[in-house]
């Protein structure tokens, strides 16, 4: 069955996640009619290459999305709470990668793998959130085992590269790395200096000593696995990594079982692959999964004090599944489904 194809926009298109888009836009042979990329004033009218055609860069003004079947937001909280809610008036899906919407009751906040079902091709036109990067990560891993064994708690200690922060991170460890013999390098995009260091904090923080990704990752967690009350703790740190997040996870399920079967519905679900072999020092590592679709999982053993608790090592592409990828899943599940 040939797919038909679709008017798109791209809001933050020549920034670091809107470029993702287009590479994996092109990867996928997605159906494209019409491209509008939209970037700030700087960039207007720069060519954005994509299947072939090049299509110029737009700014964001009255009815700039009319005619278009599905925006991608990727260009922060403030330009997403004005206009996705223009793009949706206009008659466009808007798949939003910023965190504006994720935790509005009237918003789904969506990862294919695991609730992709509350969007399909008899949706009409709406938000879509599109969640902060290390929780989908996190979701897709622990969504197999909820199946399974169900979850009593989640704990997890994220390891998150400086790709996170966008192009201004990425380029400030390259540039602490390339001058790595002074003693002290000024930060600009993090609180302190990223190379040869780990810097506890993403985000602001609240009065219970929570930084603000923190707060992210344990909200979208309860409310995309559909359950509220679940136990989550989250602790974030910044690490000197370039890209992909990696996180050390205790979940705690509802019933025991053997690492037989847990490595049996980690390796049947979409979306996972499994690389657990420690002794071999086989285990996914940032470096390794950077540039990959995936969700990694591996160090995956049993809690030597609680029978129900489980360790694992999860690893991801903050850029591909974190944010462009999964929003691009999300507008497949609602159109090609």
């Amino acid at each position: 069955m040939t797919k038909r194809k679709l008017k798109v926009g791209v809001v933050g298109a020549t920034g670091m996640v809107g470029q993702t888009f287009m590479n994996i836009l092109a990867e996928r042979e997605f159906p494209i009619e019409e491209l509008r990329p939209f970037a700030s004033e700087n960039s207007l009218g720069k060519k954005i290459s994509l299947q072939g055609k090049e299509w110029p860069c737009q700014v964001l003004k009255e009815n700039c999305f009319d005619g278009l079947d599905l925006v991608f937001f990727s260009s922060g909280d403030d330009i997403s709470k004005e206009w996705a809610p223009k793009a949706v008036a206009s008659g466009a899906f808007a798949v939003d990668n910023s965190a504006a919407f994720r935790m509005d009751p009237n918003t789904v906040l969506i990862v294919p793998e695991v609730n992709g079902h509350l969007v399909n091709k008899d949706s009409k036109p709406q938000i879509i959130a599109n969640p902060n990067c290390s929780t989908i990560q996190l979701v897709v891993a622990l969504k197999p085992l909820q199946d399974k064994f169900g979850l009593e708690e989640v704990r997890v200690s994220t390891y998150q590269a400086v790709s996170g922060a966008g192009k201004d991170g990425y380029d400030e460890l390259l540039t602490q790395t390339a001058n790595h013999e002074r003693d002290e390098h000024a930060p600009k995009t993090f609180p302190h200096q990223i190379l040869f260091n780990c810097i506890p904090q993403i985000g602001s923080f609240n009065d219970q000593g929570f930084c603000s990704e923190e707060v992210k990752i344990m909200k979208e967690t309860r409310k995309i696995l559909g359950q509220p009350n679940l136990k989550v703790s989250a602790f974030t740190v910044r690490v000197p990594a370039l890209n992909a997040h990696s996180e050390s996870v205790w979940v705690t399920l509802k019933k025991e079982t053997s690492q037989e079967q847990i490595l049996e519905a980690l390796h049947n679900f979409e979306g996972i692959v499994v690389q657990d072999d420690p002794k071999k020092s086989v285990y996914p590592l940032a470096h390794k999964v950077s540039g990959e679709d995936p969700v990694y999982v591996g160090r995956i053993h049993r809690d030597p004090e609680d029978p129900k608790m489980w360790l694992m090592w999860v690893v991801s592409d903050n850029i591909r599944k974190g944010a462009a990828l999964n929003g691009i899943q999300i507008a497949e599940q609602i159109f090609f489904t």
